[in-house]
């Protein structure tokens, strides 16, 4: 791993985002977030990578991040979203969800909108624990077990869904334009549907067995009904939302607390998980025809995976390959992608050939040649 770059900040890092690249510009993403936790002082930052025209003795280009701007935030940084070029969206441990305003040149972050206390207990503030934006909408979550809708350019919330849950809301992700899929403390989904009147989850799915708590959830990026979820027990769970109650397949991915997953946005036959195990893996799904290439990328062969072969009848090639079980014509390769780490990586993103992770050793880590 050869092309991963490290840099050592002097903050305990939560979340890390990449800042968007337009579509139509084909180009790699050079800015990047982070939100730091467990701080003196927590902020939003936001770093460059790139040439910057500055290269080595070598005569390459050193690719390590640049500080371009900061924000002071209030509390720990719990999550941190995009909600386009310009806009960031935090959520924190006070309850508060702040929209960050990036200036032009990229040299200033400054507070645009706050809801303080949107999350909240009757007599103290309760943790918002997760955002998600599709543009102008905003969701939040949090351990006060509600569900709250904002609208970008409005500074009244939009809905607040009271009781969504009796237990601590972990993650929050879009399924469709209108739903949103939540994961809790006691090991299940439940999808919302903010076009239906009622409080009530449109449909609820759960791990069998023990309550594990489920940390993170992330939604295929072309297939809606496939979803992938990862919690306390370190196991990625695939689902498919349309076929039962229970997770499609359980693999064993990670000796501790799954903290984040992500499919790769434009290529989902990859998927990243990092954990408090202070690991970060690369999972792709393969075709036997591709082992060859795999193994000449010098890839660990790591398939643990308890899951069903398709349902019959079932077109192979409408099937994803996260649904296709143990069957011979595909299988589950996963690769570390850090050298050895002891602190837990809290949180990554990808996009493009792109990665960026944080962890609680003061460092992110990029890696700009990911193979996908």
């Amino acid at each position: 791993m050869d092309s991963i770059n490290a840099k050592y900040i002097s903050q305990k890092i939560s979340k890390t985002r990449w800042r968007p690249v337009s579509a139509a510009s084909l180009q790699q993403p050079e800015l990047f977030a982070t939100g730091s936790w467990d701080n003196e002082n927590n902020k939003v930052s936001i770093w460059s990578v790139g040439d910057h025209g500055v290269s080595n003795m070598d005569g390459e280009f050193d690719e390590e991040p640049q500080l371009l701007c900061d924000s002071q935030h209030d509390g720990d940084v719990l999550d941190l979203q995009f909600l386009d070029q310009d806009r960031l969206v935090s959520a924190s441990s006070s309850g508060a969800v702040t929209i960050f305003k990036l200036q032009s040149d990229c040299q200033a972050l400054s507070s645009a909108h706050v809801w303080e206390r949107a999350h909240q207990y009757s007599c103290d503030d309760a943790p918002c624990t997760s955002v998600v934006c599709r543009s102008p909408e905003i969701v939040s979550v949090g351990e006060d077990g509600r569900v709250i809708l904002y609208k970008a350019d409005q500074t009244e919330v939009v809905r607040v869904i009271e009781n969504a849950d009796s237990s601590t809301i972990h993650a929050v992700t879009f399924l469709r334009t209108t739903e949103v899929l939540t994961v809790n403390s006691i090991g299940q989904l439940k999808m919302w549907d903010f076009r239906q009147q009622s409080d009530s989850p449109a449909q609820i799915l759960s791990l069998t067995g023990d309550r594990v708590p489920l940390h993170c959830v992330d939604k295929h990026p072309n297939q809606q009904h496939i979803v992938a979820t990862g919690g306390q027990d370190g196991m990625l769970c695939i689902w498919d939302v349309r076929k039962g109650n229970t997770p499609f397949s359980l693999i064993e991915a990670h000796s501790a607390e799954m903290w984040e997953v992500h499919f790769h946005p434009s290529n989902p036959n990859h998927l990243f998980t990092c954990s408090e195990d202070g690991s970060l893996l690369h999972w792709e799904t393969t075709s036997g025809s591709d082992m060859s290439t795999l193994l000449q990328r010098g890839w660990n062969s790591r398939v643990i995976s308890h899951s069903a072969a398709p349902q019959a009848g079932e077109n192979d090639s409408v099937v994803s390959a996260w649904l296709a079980g143990d069957s011979s014509k595909s299988r589950l390769e996963a690769t570390h992608m850090l050298p050895s780490q002891t602190l837990s990586v809290n949180s990554l993103d990808v996009l493009e050939q792109c990665l960026v992770c944080g962890t609680d050793g003061e460092a992110v880590y990029i890696h700009r040649q990911v193979p996908v």
